[in-house]
């Protein structure tokens, strides 16, 4: 072409950057189609004669892509809006099915792990077919998967539709696009039918089977697809003209049989995702649910003319915690929104009298039934009729649909076709009226008609009301189609085969059925739908012997599992929550101590999941045994912050916790075994768990046992832990050799509690040869552990090259003058250290100049914690004289002098100091020796301190004279918020004083005056005054 003068330069190197030959004779064709007739003419003479293969992608394969690409921009562009649809663009990058996907119901699921998953990271739609690296290969086979009604079909229009525009993946000749449903319609096929059949356009099919234009297969509905498909008997076939059976069809191509060279991708609930091997799966995504500001877009998009209405229904969803995790589903979403919406646009104060707002499953679906069967359908109906006549038309619709929905359900079969209907009875007019089109979907293609119901609750919920109906007079097993059986009579014996079935169903597709059968002996849903599909109070005759029937199901000897669970939804439907409550209280006032029996612990495990008591924190301290902790721990795998302190745990719970921690599934976040009996074995099984485990961020393992050797392997995990709590473990100076070497290694911990422990000087010392090396460590506790004069000065030395270290605690670690000198020549070059705690120890007045000297260079200390060391007036005042200067780097904002005898000098000295300072914010002096001459210096210094907004005299004997003092300054100072004046000797008179101050300060909001002999009745008056004068100040007298 270049030869020809035909191209460009420029034009030849844009076409040479397309990747495949394809994409470059199109950037050809492109280019020369705005070149006149003599440019075509050459380049059909050139390609005619020099390469066959260019004249066959020109001529054959680029007006099939032509043709292709309009057939798939015409059907998937309409009615797809793309606004609503930002939330399928990022796609969840999900390592593979977890437990629960491959063996629970999609609602359990959802509930189960309230709408979450345990997964970071995540791949842009554009991106789902391309390598994750530069050093990867496409995948052939991607799987994504979703629950019914998160939108997976949706995403497949999507997609196909963007890249038939050319916007995505272009380096993809070919997208073939195929349902399941039309799958269900064939036999048998061969991989080239496969694609002739449902795209007739593309008539060299052997393009595409022989690899040379690259191609991408989708299979959109694994679940609906009628036959299993089965890996392990798959009968081998590689020729793509020979026609096999559809399911032998499907396993060889995803095995690579048949069009090895095209990329293969699958939609399907979780389920139905597990039949295939996980071995075969390159790159599995999922379709994430809602997030909040998403679901109110949804809501504001569903009642576009009403956006109060769709306010309140959003904070109704909201209250109920269950249900907004169930409503991060779109489908379900749209379901409850449209019944909650409906109960309020046609509530009057007469009606809400007698009604309550939808919460269970059964009231939902109750009122979305009376919806679809009254006038107030969002889309205006294709006939009007009478109340009787379409109450008639109703329960006919209803009984055949039902009866479908059943069977349908039985099955497992989710998609129905002609032959489905006219097998059931179903008239097939009947289905195009607005009332049936309103549950049944339908969709015509050019070979079939297929029917599915618009949502899995849907055709649930029709089943449970015609199983409901039908029990209360068949006299045969319902489940068994033929009527074949030995006779059952009477309502509740076919409701305890029901349930029975769906206890034992493993893949538990009948376990939301027999909630909405339950759902319908409530007082409230025979109440709503008395009339249309029920008999007004029939009900009772049923409803206490089911309540005893599931009950009875309970009583499982402390074997607890997702089947307890559904059992306690159940009893929620059907209107009996006095068990559950009765678990909640207790929940809620931390006192199920003894009272975990079987039936117990399984409202136990249900509130795990749905309770607001849950929702900050799992608290399950003091009443486990490890046999009830065995029994929840399907449970506890999902409980984000998780505390089981004081439950006498020994190191056989731990081998329980750890299998837990184990798991994919697994969200605990934070875990307290404080304060058991856990030793360094029970360490060991934990720190097993922790080297797979990717949830886990803050273990407290404080008040145990688990000595050196425990310590030794906890840090070295792999796992995101910070904080790590191991306070009160007896670790010694070895378990802080093992530490220290962690600390080498591990990069990721930022917290680390090891209050007494024992560590001593040379423990000490090992942890700070580390912290010279460590950069991540943010907070380190070593307070009670005689680390003395010689591990303070190990750690000093490691201050001055660690600037990382934020928070130090060395409380009670018998420190004297010398080691606080060495640490405080550290802080003058430290640059990271924020909070110091060196109370309770032995600090005397020789240390006071060694700080001051730390304070009048350090610029990053903010807290410094000196309480009960021996500093008196001397040390006090060589620190007020640094905190004077006024430095404008200094950071120090809380200082603690609290129980070091400063006395009035010492606080005439730090007076002087905040007359200047602007820094310090709180201050503690706490028993400190100040009598009158030291409070009335202090309020000269309030008169005109700006900064100060924590003072705390508490236990000084500043008299009424004081407080006079103080009530002036209260009079002008603007900045004090809170004030201690607790047993300071001030007397009644000292007492009006302060109160009476109030009147003209609006920045306190707090005072306490008790311990000064103010008397009950004292007492009063001036806390009357103070609410009278300064109502914000709360004051404690």
């Amino acid at each position: 072409m270049r030869r020809l003068d035909l191209l460009t330069a420029e034009e030849a190197g844009r076409a040479q950057e397309a990747s495949s030959l394809p994409e470059k004779v199109r950037a050809v064709v492109d280019v020369l189609a705005g070149k006149g007739s003599y440019a075509s003419q050459s380049l059909q003479t050139f390609i005619e004669t020099t390469n066959s293969q260019l004249y066959l992608h020109i001529t054959v394969y680029e007006p099939m892509v032509q043709k292709h690409l309009e057939s798939l921009q015409s059907y998937y562009g309409n009615g797809l809006e793309t606004g609503p649809l930002q939330r399928l663009t990022n796609l969840l990058l999900v390592e593979g099915l977890t437990d629960i996907q491959q063996k629970e119901h999609d609602i359990l699921q959802i509930e189960a792990t309230k709408g979450l998953r345990n997964v970071s990271k995540s791949i842009p739609l554009e991106k789902l077919f391309l390598p994750l690296s530069k050093v990867s290969i496409p995948p052939r086979i991607s799987v994504t998967i979703g629950v019914a009604g998160i939108g997976k079909s949706t995403l497949v229009k999507l997609f196909v539709y963007t890249w038939a525009k050319g916007e995505i993946n272009r380096d993809i000749i070919f997208v073939l696009p195929l349902t399941f449903r039309e799958l269900n319609t064939y036999e048998k096929l061969s991989a080239e039918r496969l694609i002739c059949s449902a795209f007739p356009h593309i008539t060299e099919p052997n393009c595409i089977s022989a690899g040379a234009a690259r191609t991408l297969l989708i299979l959109d509905g694994l679940d609906e697809f009628k036959t299993p498909l089965d890996f392990s008997n798959t009968v081998v076939c590689t020729d793509p003209k020979k026609e096999i059976q559809v399911d032998n069809l499907i396993t060889n191509i995803i095995r690579g049989n048949l069009l090895q060279e095209a990329s293969v991708w699958v939609t399907s609930r979780p389920t139905a995702a597990s039949q295939i091997p996980g071995g075969l799966v390159d790159r599995m995504t999922e379709i994430r649910g809602f997030g909040a500001a998403e679901m109110q877009d949804f809501l504001d998009q569903m009642f576009l003319d009403n956006r109060d209405l769709s306010g309140q229904v959003l904070r109704h969803i909201r209250a109920n915690r269950p249900l907004h995790v169930m409503c991060t589903v779109p489908g379900f979403c749209w379901i409850s929104g449209s019944s909650i919406g409906y109960y309020l646009k046609n509530s009057t104060d007469q009606f809400q009298e007698t009604t309550v707002v939808p919460k269970t499953l059964s009231e939902i679906y109750s009122y979305y039934f009376k919806m679809a069967l009254s006038s107030d359908w969002p889309e205006k109906p294709k006939e009007t009729l009478r109340i009787e006549q379409a109450m008639n038309n109703s329960k006919k619709m209803v009984g055949s649909l039902g009866r479908l929905a059943f069977y349908g359900l039985v099955k497992k079969k989710y998609v129905f076709y002609e032959q489905d209907m006219k097998a059931y009875g179903i008239d097939l007019s009947l289905l195009q009226s607005s009332l049936c089109s309103r549950l049944l979907l339908k969709e015509e293609m050019q070979s079939f008609t297929a029917y599915y119901f618009s949502h899995l609750t849907i055709q649930e919920f029709l089943a449970a009301i015609y199983y409901y109906t039908a029990a209360k007079r068949a006299i045969f097993d319902l489940f068994t189609e033929s009527g074949m059986s030995w006779p059952k009579l009477g309502f509740l014996n076919h409701f305890k085969s029901a349930v029975q079935r769906s206890l034992q169903a493993e893949d538990r597709h009948l376990d939301i059925f027999v909630r909405f059968l339950s759902g319908l002996l409530s007082p409230q849903v025979n109440k709503l739908l008395s009339g249309w599909l029920l008999v007004k109070d029939e009900h009772n005759s049923f409803r206490s012997q089911a309540i005893n029937f599931l009950q009875g199901c309970l009583n499982t000897d402390y074997i607890i599992s997702s089947r307890t669970v559904n059992t306690m939804h159940c009893l929620y439907e059907i209107q009996h929550t006095e068990i559950a409550k009765t678990v909640e209280e207790a929940m809620k006032n931390e006192s199920l101590a003894g009272m975990l029996t079987p039936v117990n612990c399984s409202a136990l495990a249900y509130l795990l999941q749905v309770s607001d008591v849950c929702v900050e924190e799992t608290n399950l301290s003091n009443c486990l045994t490890y046999n009830i902790c065995k029994s929840l721990l399907s449970q506890l795998l999902f409980c984000h912050n998780l505390r089981l302190d004081n439950n006498q745990f020994k190191d056989n719970v731990m081998e329980l916790l750890g299998s837990v921690l184990s798991v994919k599934d697994c969200q605990i976040q934070k875990l307290s075994l404080a304060e058991n009996q856990i030793s360094n074995k029970g360490t060991k099984a934990l720190a097993r768990s922790l080297m797979v485990n990717r949830s886990l961020t803050v273990l407290d393992l404080r008040s145990n046992s688990i000595g050196p050797t425990g310590a030794k392997g906890l840090p070295r995990t792999p796992s995101l832990l910070s904080p790590c709590s191991l306070q009160h473990n007896t670790i010694k100076e070895d378990g802080a050799t093992f530490l220290a070497e962690a600390l080498l290694t591990n990069h990721r911990l930022t917290t680390l509690h090891l209050q007494k422990n024992a560590i001593g000087a040379r423990g000490a010392r090992k942890i700070a040869d580390a912290l010279k090396q460590n950069c991540s460590l943010k907070e380190l506790t070593l307070s009670s552990n005689s680390v003395g004069d010689n591990g303070s000065v190990a750690l000093a030395e490691a201050l001055k090259v660690n600037h990382s270290l934020q928070n130090l605690d060395l409380q009670s670690n018998s420190i004297s003058s010398a080691g606080v000198t060495a640490l405080t020549a550290a802080l003058s070059s430290n640059k990271g250290l924020i909070n110091l705690n060196l109370r309770e120890n032995s600090i005397s007045k020789e240390g006071g100049p060694a700080i001051a000297r730390a304070l009048r260079t350090n610029s990053t200390l903010r807290k410094l914690d000196l309480a009960a060391n021996l500093l008196y007036d001397e040390g006090g005042k060589a620190i007020a004289l640094a905190m004077k200067e006024n430095r404008a780097d200094a950071a120090l904002a809380c200082l603690s002098l609290q129980e070091n005898a400063i006395g009035d000098e010492g606080m005439v000295a730090l007076s002087a100091a905040l007359k200047v300072n602007t820094t310090l914010a709180d201050l503690h002096l706490q028993v400190a020796s100040v009598g009158v001459a030291g409070a009335q210096a202090l309020a000269e210094a309030l008169m005109v301190n700006k900064s100060l907004q924590i003072l705390d005299l508490r236990g000084n004997s500043i008299g009424v004279a004081g407080a006079k003092a103080m009530a002036n300054a209260l009079k002008v100072n603007r900045s004090l918020r809170r004030l201690n004046l607790q047993e300071n000797s001030l007397g009644m008179d000292g007492a009006i004083c302060i109160a009476t101050a109030l009147k003209g300060n609006h920045g306190l909001t707090y005072v306490n005056l008790q311990g000064n002999r103010i008397g009950q009745s004292g007492a009063k008056m001036i806390s009357d005054a103070i609410r009278t004068n300064s109502p914000d100040c709360v004051v404690d007298v």
